[in-house]
């Protein structure tokens, strides 16, 4: 494999992103990701491609809690993590990772997409969201150091 570079998202990975998500889910979610990616100046939401010879291959979006549900502004979460499949078990979603909790150590500045920069307080904890059954997604998060949290999900059918 040539050589990983890992680097902020910019509004001109939006393609890159949309096709990895078609690839991963089996449908392109254009306008989605405009918004998502859009949302940076609600809450500190640092966002990470990773790049080989030229080409996004993955990318991770992460969050900074702004003190909803009682959770301080110290806690990162990790949004959306996404790897080509055709680049899947190369340990692309592990750097990334590693990269983003990085950023969230860090007190300071953080990259953001459209390549916006602000401050945040250092993130002292990090959650994220997985389906019960999605096996490959909690082996993931397990070999990155992820355990069972405090908090529990809740969900009202209508």
């Amino acid at each position: 494999m040539s050589e990983l570079k890992i680097r902020a998202l910019t509004e001109k990975d939006l393609d890159a992103v949309v096709e990895i998500d078609r690839k991963v889910l089996g449908k392109p979610r254009a306008e989605y990701w405009k918004r998502k990616i859009g949302l940076a100046d609600i809450y500190p939401r640092p966002a990470l491609v990773a790049e080989i010879d030229g080409d996004v291959v993955g990318f991770i979006l992460g969050y900074v809690s702004g003190w909803e549900f009682g959770v301080p502004d110290t806690v990162g979460w990790i949004d959306t993590i996404g790897v080509d499949p055709d680049y899947q078990h190369r340990g692309i979603g592990k750097r990334l990772f590693k990269e983003l909790v990085e950023n969230f150590k860090r007190t300071g500045t953080v990259a953001q997409p459209e390549a916006k920069n602000i401050s945040i307080k250092g993130v002292n904890v990090v959650y994220t969201l997985v389906k019960w059954n999605d096996w490959s997604l909690l082996r993931f998060f397990h070999e990155v150091g992820f355990q069972k949290g405090e908090m529990i999900s809740l969900e009202l059918k209508l």
